[in-house]
């Protein structure tokens, strides 16, 4: 996400002095290190690499600060599970010199965010992101953080959270999009509440926190959404990133009931509406929002909708 683009939405700026002066501070053992900015960020938090084998993380706003603790404290917890690299954290900060909120240090994964034309094999790519899912669904999820304002209740119940502001956002565009299909799919998520085990979820998965090392699944990062509850948000990738022949290759290998797949299309539709109607920016390498509500209204009559 471009800085400036972060700096217009009111985003706590934060730049490579700042991180210098809490580094030199609270570590000094890495003071010799230089931070520099990186090209591709993020849009909850600034990003610096710090060195060669290291990086800066630091909320951009109040509503991510409690997500540096929650990383900390989970990620070594969850990392030896996994099928993929997470961030390594290193070193966990605290406010000072002006910037207000926990900041963390983790090791560097030096590898690059998927592209389509980077992925030689998009259908293999969407079982790697399946595999990777369900390790992570499957984890022990005792003590684990439920759904909250840490995470903006990714993985809590998507009609009761978020079903209103869909509303609102959908008749902000109607004239553009097909209204009655949109508002039956949050008619039928409103009919399938979760009522399963709650699991460990990411929270996020988007182009930009999947890493890819010789054309696979290296890495998933960015855990800041993760929490105990409703994986059904991790599913919308599928319409974020996926078409043809991936898309039911992912659908098909994360093996959930329908019931998961139209609380996911009321998640996809929520946010989609919601950055449609205020012309949000969004990620070049993902499908548009009129794209990806399309498609779910598309796939949500198939489905008998």
């Amino acid at each position: 996400m471009r800085r400036v683009d972060k700096l217009k939405a009111g985003k706590f700026a934060v730049d490579a002095d700042v991180v210098r002066r809490l580094i030199a501070s609270q570590f000094p053992a890495f003071a010799g290190l230089e931070p520099r900015g990186i090209a591709e960020d993020g849009w909850d938090n600034w990003t610096f690499r710090l060195g060669d084998d290291l990086k800066v993380r630091l909320p951009s706003a109040e509503g991510y600060a409690g997500q540096p603790a929650k990383e900390y404290r989970w990620l070594p917890v969850l990392a030896p599970q996994l099928p993929v690299r997470v961030p390594a954290p290193v070193a966990l900060g605290a406010p000072e010199h002006g910037y207000p909120w926990q900041w963390t240090i983790y090791e560097w994964i030096d590898d690059e965010p998927v592209r389509r034309e980077t992925v030689p094999d998009l259908v293999s790519f969407a079982t790697d992101l399946a595999g990777f899912l369900k390790a992570l669904h499957g984890l022990d999820a005792s003590g684990g953080p439920p759904p909250g304002e840490h995470n903006f209740s990714r993985g809590g119940d998507v009609i009761e959270v978020y079903g209103e502001e869909a509303r609102r956002s959908l008749a902000q565009v109607a004239g553009r999009i097909d209204l009655a299909g949109a508002l039956s799919i949050l008619d039928a998520a409103e009919q399938v509440r979760f009522s399963g085990r709650p699991c460990w979820l990411h929270g996020d998965i988007a182009v930009g926190n999947l890493l890819v090392g010789d054309g696979r699944l290296s890495a998933v990062i960015d855990f800041g959404s993760a929490a105990v509850g409703d994986p059904a948000c991790d599913l919308v990738i599928a319409w974020l990133f996926f078409e043809g022949e991936s898309r039911r290759t992912f659908r098909e290998a994360m093996m959930v009931d329908e019931a998961s797949w139209a609380r996911a299309r009321a998640w996809a539709l929520w946010k989609a509406a919601l950055v449609l109607a205020s012309g949000a920016p969004t990620h070049p390498h993902e499908f548009s929002p009129a794209a990806v509500i399309e498609a779910v209204v598309r796939e949500h009559r198939t489905a008998g909708g």
